[in-house]
């Protein structure tokens, strides 16, 4: 489903960094998350909400750049 916080997500497995475009536009990396929690965020009915809930507070991580995506 579609989120409308969420653009795009990628999860670099060697880095265990997990990369969040928003909607907005802007960019965050999110640093040493499992595997299995970018696995449940790809699946989860509502990607804000789970981002929220189980990443941010939890997981270190930098603003990467402002994009047009």
């Amino acid at each position: 489903m579609p989120s409308s916080v969420v653009y795009r997500m990628h999860y670099d497995k060697d880095t265990a960094t997990l990369r969040v475009i928003f909607v907005s536009g802007l960019v965050y990396d999110y640093k040493n998350v499992p595997e299995e929690v970018y696995l449940a965020m790809k699946t989860s009915g509502s990607k804000g909400t789970y981002l929220n809930k189980h990443i941010k507070g939890h997981y270190a991580y930098e603003k990467v750049v402002e994009t047009d995506r």
